[in-house]
């Protein structure tokens, strides 16, 4: 009896201490489990504030996007308005551009017609013969004491085979030097060849120991060149190059003339024409153009 007694004693003590462990076990785990919930509870009112502060900043970003977008639409109402005051001041100034334009043209076309016109009040006016008189100082025009045209004297003709000059300083058409020649520069200008012929052919019947002579006979070449006429053309450039062997048209005329021949599909001719501005003028800018169709011309020989 004694002995169950103290056996009961001992599972009772054993009972009584697992219980005793259990319980403090659950109370450890309450008491970690409240601390969790606590720490929980922390982290979550954190994050309530957290986000309650991102709230406040996004209502700050947007009514900071909102002022911006106020500004922007502002700059761009400010910036159309002066792409389109800048376009109407374009269109403006392209509107007087236009009228300035128009009325250029309008003048050029008025010169024009009027230019014609005086050349044919020029053409219409009679022509009277010059005053026999001469002038009693030979030395106050390079063209005094001269006969004119078709007078008999008892000198022969000159060998240039220049045409004789008018005895006076200004041509039969009452026109100084200068005026006659700008006058049928002005026909070459405008594409008046036959004009423009007529005037430098009058310009070197009148004055035909001019400065300007040579240029004026150049020019007849070249107007007919320019009508197509190159037999013509040809016959005026070997007047400049044997009436005016010193002047400065002579490589210009040496190789307009290779061009007519060629034109003319006379090859062997016009490389002579070439040939001839190379060899009498190698530093002239009418050489460098008369080798390089030298060139051309040689490529463009048949083989044999």
């Amino acid at each position: 009896m004694a002995t169950f007694t103290g056996t009961s004693m001992a599972r009772c003590v054993l009972v009584t201490g697992a219980v005793f462990v259990i319980t403090a076990s659950m109370v450890s785990t309450a008491a970690a489990q409240s601390r969790r919930e606590m720490q929980m509870m922390a982290d979550l009112r954190m994050l309530q504030e957290q986000n309650q502060q991102m709230q406040n900043a996004l209502v700050q970003l947007g009514e900071a996007l909102k002022a911006i977008n106020g500004r922007l639409d502002e700059q761009g109402n400010v910036t159309r308005k002066a792409f389109a005051d800048q376009k109407l001041i374009v269109d403006q100034f392209a509107s007087d551009l236009r009228i300035v334009r128009e009325r250029v043209d309008e003048t050029n076309v008025r010169l024009t017609s009027l230019s014609q016109e005086l050349e044919a009040l020029r053409l219409a006016i009679p022509q009277y013969p010059p005053p026999t008189a001469m002038s009693t100082d030979p030395s106050a025009d390079p063209n005094a004491g001269i006969a004119p045209p078709g007078a008999v004297t008892g000198d022969p003709a000159p060998s240039s085979g220049l045409p004789a000059p008018q005895p006076t300083g200004s041509s039969s058409t009452g026109m100084s030097p200068q005026r006659l020649f700008d006058t049928a520069r002005s026909d070459h200008g405008l594409g008046q060849w036959a004009l423009c012929v007529q005037g430098f052919d009058t310009y070197l019947r009148t004055f035909p120991r001019n400065d300007a002579a040579d240029d004026a006979q150049f020019y007849i070449g070249e107007c007919q060149y320019s009508d197509g006429k190159f037999t013509e053309a040809i016959d005026a450039y070997n007047r400049v190059v044997a009436n005016y062997p010193r002047g400065d048209r002579v490589p210009d005329a040496y190789y307009k003339r290779g061009l007519a021949f060629e034109r003319l599909n006379q090859p062997d001719r016009a490389r002579e024409s070439h040939e001839g501005a190379v060899k009498n003028f190698p530093d002239s800018d009418a050489a460098r153009l008369s080798k390089q169709r030298l060139d051309a011309l040689s490529r463009a020989k048949p083989p044999g």
